[in-house]
């Protein structure tokens, strides 16, 4: 026995060697090079049935599971108790859980890596052109290779020409940002808004929504207007809900731009919106009337304010527009049910950003999701409506306290009895660090910050972001970056095809899949 032992262990060890020694000089390949043959054939499996006649392709812009998470959670409870009391609670009421998101119920959800051909922490451009492409190309670079020579078809443009697909395009920032402009566009640089615009134009796609264009008349304001170069090219520029509203099959290229506009152009954050003003989902539910026809359409919709209110570290605004992102989601569920052999919905991001975590050191285990409630206002419309005039009116820091307390729900040690609960009252290390970022804003020094200062404020108002630091810190969130990280993104499927779509992958997949699903080229 022993013998026969030696003799296995000895061939055993041989076929080691020799396999080994094969695999040594195979040469190496990309992780995604080695999917390909995978995607197609898992695709093929698809093409027995028919490939999808609707597609919807939601992006959360800046949002990966933290997000997602952070916004389950507190549409949930939250027990804002530690650990142990809440498994040794016998008063299930006590324990916290988790909402689900419309998103959050597919039956098939992948992760996709988002790293480009500048960095592991990559740009909107550049994961966009990823998603659409298939291909990785530098940060702020559309639809082009690294030589800024080459320019990629997108998924968008292969199916209005190859399958006669309407193409429409719904965001809640300006249509020419990079991610709406990722389905159309090709340009060395992401900064090339009147290009892009052009871009827009000459599509052809049928439907867009969301913000006004950036720089429509040029960076010198001295071309025309890409508005009236879309009105010659057969296109209906809509700036009222009204004239939104009117929309119908019988329309033909449209562009709508939302009646209200708020930061740098763009449609409200949720948690600003008006009653009566249209959201997200309202011109999701518009495009899906507008484009459905018997050939079938694309749609690819963005939150695109997920990512500016993680760039500014606002917890509230990420979480408020996350749900508006997930409620818009829901208007193509809606669809799904009405034409659940034809149509396949793809949730995603293009990458994470802020480095967004629930867990803080000062609150441990603990966390107090609630105390977000008392967000009112986004700190972007905090800074235009009130930042702008406590410099204007040299304001006190007495009665900066005043609206703090009434928009944000934090409390002086002075005035704590008035507090809705004692976790809103600053301690005083966060009153210090509160009244140093006042005296900062007030004294609206421009100079370039140091380390310690960007650190603290970002390049953001000092005042505003440490407002929104100290509520996120006492509600057990934080953040680590005001910038991109590098953080997998998570791919929810639904519909026709939505197999394929499971795995942990690489972004360019995503695009893989979906042509081969879709039988492009």
């Amino acid at each position: 026995m022993k013998s026969n032992w030696l003799k296995g262990l000895a061939l055993g060890l041989a076929g080691t060697m020799l396999v080994g020694t094969f695999f040594l000089n195979v040469p190496s390949k990309n992780v995604s090079d080695t999917m390909d043959a995978t995607i197609v054939a898992d695709a093929a499996t698809s093409k027995k049935s028919t490939a999808p006649k609707y597609i919807f392709l939601f992006i959360g812009d800046g949002m990966s599971y933290p997000q997602i998470q952070a916004t389950a959670d507190y549409y949930g409870k939250d027990a804002s108790g530690d650990v142990e009391t809440v498994k040794q609670s016998t008063n299930k009421s006590d324990s916290p859980y988790s909402s689900s998101l419309s998103f959050m119920n597919f039956p098939i959800v992948g992760s996709a890596q988002t790293y480009d051909a500048t960095s592991f922490a990559p740009d909107s451009a550049s994961t966009a052109t990823s998603i659409f492409t298939g291909k990785k190309t530098h940060s702020g670079t559309i639809n082009m290779d690294i030589t800024k020579t080459k320019k990629y078809t997108t998924i968008a443009e292969q199916l209005k020409a190859q399958k006669g697909f309407k193409i429409g395009v719904v965001t809640t920032v300006n249509l020419n940002h990079a991610t709406p402009a990722a389905t159309y566009a090709h340009q060395p640089s992401r900064k090339n808004n009147y290009e892009i615009g052009e871009e827009l134009v000459a599509s052809g796609f049928e439907y867009f929504a969301g913000g006004a264009l950036m720089e429509p008349t040029g960076k010198g304001n001295d071309q025309t207007s890409i508005y009236d170069l879309a009105a010659s090219a057969g296109y209906k520029v809509v700036t009222t809900q009204s004239g939104a509203k009117a929309l119908s099959k019988k329309t033909a290229k449209t562009i709508v731009i939302a009646e209200t506009l708020a930061d740098s152009d763009s449609m409200s954050y949720s948690n600003d919106r008006a009653f009566s003003e249209w959201a997200l989902k309202d011109y999701v539910k518009k495009g899906i009337e507008v484009l459905t026809n018997n050939t079938g359409f694309f749609m690819m919709v963005e939150g695109g304010k997920i990512d500016w209110a993680c760039h500014a570290n606002d917890a509230g605004s990420t979480i408020s527009d996350t749900k508006a992102f997930s409620d818009a989601v829901n208007e193509a569920i809606k669809f799904y049910k009405k034409h659940p052999k034809e149509t396949l919905i793809l949730v995603t991001g293009d990458h994470e950003t802020g480095g967004l975590t629930i867990g803080f050191a000062g609150t441990n285990y603990n966390t107090y999701l609630d105390n977000l409630d008392n967000q009112q206002i986004s700190y972007a419309k905090y800074n235009s409506d009130y930042v702008s005039k406590y410099k204007e009116n040299k304001t006190s820091f007495s009665a900066v306290l005043t609206d703090i307390q009434s928009l944000f729900g934090l409390v002086s040690e002075k005035n704590k009895t008035s507090a809705t609960n004692s976790n809103l009252v600053l301690t005083e290390f966060e009153y210090k660090k509160l009244k140093t970022a006042y005296d900062k804003t007030m004294s609206q020094d421009s100079s370039e910050r140091d380390q310690e200062e960007y650190l603290l404020y970002g390049n953001y108002e000092p005042l505003t972001v440490t407002i929104t630091h100290i509520l996120n810190n006492k509600s057990g969130i934080s953040f680590t970056s005001y910038s991109h990280t590098g953080l997998p993104v998570p791919v929810y499927a639904k519909g026709l095809g939505q197999s394929n779509f499971s795995g942990y992958y690489d972004n360019t997949d995503i695009y893989k899949k979906l042509a081969a699903l879709s039988q492009v080229k």
